[in-house]
């Protein structure tokens, strides 16, 4: 057990590193992390209250168990969704943070938070898949918080999710190592 503490990003990369991810899996999480911030940009422009600390380590860290199912890197499968769960509690990393692992696969499952939600969002958007009821669960959590109609800030949400797309293709470019 390295029971590291992840306070950043960059430790959670050398975290993950330490555990033999990839060169290939560190550069997927780096450029969800792209997305995960044009997120957190965004929330932080419409002055929401929501903990973007989670947003950034869960989108860092959301598919180091493809540290222990290589396999899934390349292709389908949901092994390591759980065993990434497993492998960061055993490491140290907060409860919170290791949900993510879980959470952005079963997005549709009730009681995601909204930080858990925004993982699996950067986890389409940064290859420039949008999945329409994944963004509407974020857009009413949203309008919900600003005490707003879905439509009232539908727009805003639907351009910005657009225009993180817009880069998939060129991040795509980016996750060959």
């Amino acid at each position: 057990m390295l029971n590291k503490t992840l306070d950043k990003r960059s430790d959670a990369y050398a975290l993950l590193h330490a555990l033999g991810a990839s060169a290939r899996l560190l550069r997927h999480l780096q450029l969800v992390g792209e997305a995960a911030d044009a997120l957190i940009d965004i929330y932080n422009s419409l002055a929401l209250r929501f903990d973007a600390r989670l947003i950034e380590l869960g989108a860092a860290v959301h598919d180091a168990g493809k540290i222990v199912f290589p396999e899934e890197l390349d292709g389908p499968g949901a092994r390591h969704e759980a065993a990434g769960q497993a492998l960061m509690l055993a490491n140290g990393v907060p409860p919170a943070v290791a949900r993510c692992f879980v959470s952005h696969a079963a997005w549709q499952e009730p009681g995601n938070s909204f930080e858990e939600l925004s993982v699996a969002l950067a986890d389409k958007l940064w290859k420039g898949k949008r999945e329409e009821e994944l963004e509407l669960r974020v857009i009413d959590m949203i309008a919900a918080q600003r005490g707003q109609l879905r439509w009232d800030v539908f727009t805003t949400l639907d351009s910005a999710f657009e225009d993180i797309a817009a880069g998939g293709g060129e991040r795509l470019r980016r996750s060959i190592v």
